[in-house]
């Protein structure tokens, strides 16, 4: 195993232009790397727990490095890492942090906070190449501006309809109204918006950062991020020299293997079927159910029928069902906090399965991703990106024919200044920095139905952000019609909470939607905003 020396070793990392990456280590285990030890020793001392105190690094660092090398990785799992990191990319976050469910983030929200201007990232570009970006990186922050304003008009109009009562005091709820079209403008924007976030990971999950730091679709940034994670981590605690490894370089990766092996098979041209036939298997839906548990429905009713030790001729599948999914049976269905992973009769969710294929945009499946137990395989975005322009519009700006000509028009200019920085020669890590939110995502995403019952739960709610609202009322519809027990209680939190008696009814207080959701069936939900 090549491990790393301190990091003044490292080699060096071409730097963007924009200002670097910040990370700053916050919060952490006192003596993390001596608690890996102590854990481990824990397992096999018959005088009781180990404290980390009593661990001397020179008589037990050869233990914490071999159990590493043999896989025993559960005793690196404890010490807990709190980054806070400011100025990275949009698409880092979507290509790396987020790409996988061992951490917690909470980063700023694009849909509530406005972008500022000049904070994007810049890669290293050099004279025309890089005017062309910066002046396309600034048309899309106009565009984004103008947006604001020129759908103000319908998303006032869709608002009072929502909420007729405060028309009155019109005054009073345009900052919320502003925040509503900020959220369908911020399509507009570039990938390469900045952002900024606490981010938690465990000390495997940090040792796995840098072991993959080089891999697509943001290798240099990725680096630079990740290179100064290890570094605070070593500040903070040198022991973990011991394990750290370099990363995996890109050319050594099984993807750029496999590249290489099918480059003609990954030609532009074939690209363009790949996309045409993905999107004809949608069938107009957002998200496409292509898969699930064949017999999901007896299989759910048999697990919760063995729970109570129970007959078939004592409970019937659909007795069983109501039991696991119905909160008025199963009240912890209608609580906030989610207990579904610690409740026996919930777990029998875990067996019925469903396979979907999506078609969301950059910044929905950049929400869909924080949904980390319905795991998706997204893709190499730069084999999904042709010339031509390839965009997600919300339907509220079909209703201002001003919007949808300055949006129609930015996505041009955007997929052009993409290919003009590709026929220059520039790589696609840094090409697609300039294309916007809006970029359509392509992929396939699994979940059972425990975890996928509480993303609907979650996504079917009005406030939920209305692409990703709409991918999860597609889902719901559909499983409904191959497992209409099941998917009857696959409903958004007011009504579960109405079902199980909880109150208030809707959980959000003065954020409520201004729609009695829990009145409705899963077929008249309808919204724009």
């Amino acid at each position: 195993m090549q491990t790393i020396a301190p990091p003044t070793s490292l080699k060096p990392i071409s730097q963007f232009l924009s200002a670097a990456p910040e990370v700053r280590l916050t919060k952490s285990f006192t003596t993390p790397f001596q608690n890996v030890i102590a854990t481990a020793r824990t397992c096999y001392s018959s005088k009781g727990i180990v404290d980390d105190a009593n661990i001397a690094m020179e008589k037990w660092g050869g233990l914490a490095k071999s159990i590493y090398e043999a896989g025993h990785h559960t005793t690196f799992q404890h010490a807990q890492f709190q980054f806070a990191l400011s100025n990275i990319s949009r698409q880092f976050i979507w290509s790396f942090l987020h790409a996988h469910p061992f951490y917690n983030s909470e980063q700023v929200s694009q849909r509530y906070v406005e972008v500022k201007p000049d904070t994007f990232a810049v890669p290293p570009l050099e004279g025309e190449t890089k005017v062309l970006y910066q002046r396309t990186i600034a048309a899309q922050h106009e565009a984004y501006t103008r947006l604001i304003a020129l759908l103000m008009p319908a998303t006032e109009a869709a608002f009072f309809a929502r909420f007729p009562y405060r028309a009155k005091h019109r005054e009073k709820y345009l900052t919320d109204i502003k925040k509503k079209s900020q959220e369908i403008a911020r399509y507009v924007l570039p990938v390469a918006t900045f952002a900024y976030m606490y981010h938690t990971v465990s000390g495997i999950t940090l040792l796995r950062y840098l072991r993959m730091a080089e891999q697509f679709d943001t290798p240099t940034e990725t680096r630079i991020v990740v290179q100064k994670m290890a570094d605070a981590l070593l500040a903070h605690d040198p022991n973990y020299a011991l394990v750290l490894q370099e990363p995996i370089p890109l050319e050594e990766t099984p993807e750029f293997a496999i590249m290489r092996e099918y480059a003609e098979q990954f030609s532009s041209g074939v690209r363009g079927d790949f996309l045409h036939d993905f999107d004809e298997s949608l069938d107009g839906r957002v998200s496409k159910l292509v898969d699930h548990s064949l017999r999901g429905e007896e299989t759910l009713a048999n697990a919760v029928r063995e729970i109570f030790g129970a007959t078939r001729k004592a409970m019937s599948d659909e007795e069983a069902i109501n039991l696991a999914l119905n909160p008025a049976k199963d009240t912890i269905l209608g609580e906030s906090l989610v207990l579904t992973t610690h409740g026996k009769l919930a777990r029998a969710l875990f067996h019925p399965h469903y396979t979907f294929r999506k078609k969301l945009s950059h910044t929905a499946d950049s929400q869909d991703q924080r949904h980390r137990m319905t795991p998706a395989s997204r893709p190499i975005l730069h084999l999904h990106l042709t010339e031509s322009p390839d965009f997600i519009t919300p339907d509220i700006i079909r209703h201002e024919p001003a919007a949808e000509q300055l949006y129609n028009d930015i996505m041009g200019a955007s997929w052009e200044a993409f290919a003009q920085m590709k026929a220059r020669g520039v790589p696609d890590e840094f090409a697609i920095y300039v294309l916007p939110n809006a970029l359509s995502i392509r992929f396939t995403e699994s979940s059972d139905l425990l975890n996928l019952q509480h993303k609907h739960a979650m996504r079917l709610c009005y406030n939920a952000q209305e692409e990703i609202w709409r991918a999860s009322l597609d889902e719901a519809q559909q499983i409904r019609q191959v497992h209409p027990h099941i998917g009857k209680f696959l409903l958004p939190p007011c009504t579960l909470r109405d079902m199980a008696g909880t109150r208030p009814i809707c959980p959000e207080g003065d954020r409520f939607c201004g729609e009695k959701v829990w009145r409705l069936d899963i077929d008249e939900y309808e919204r724009v905003i």
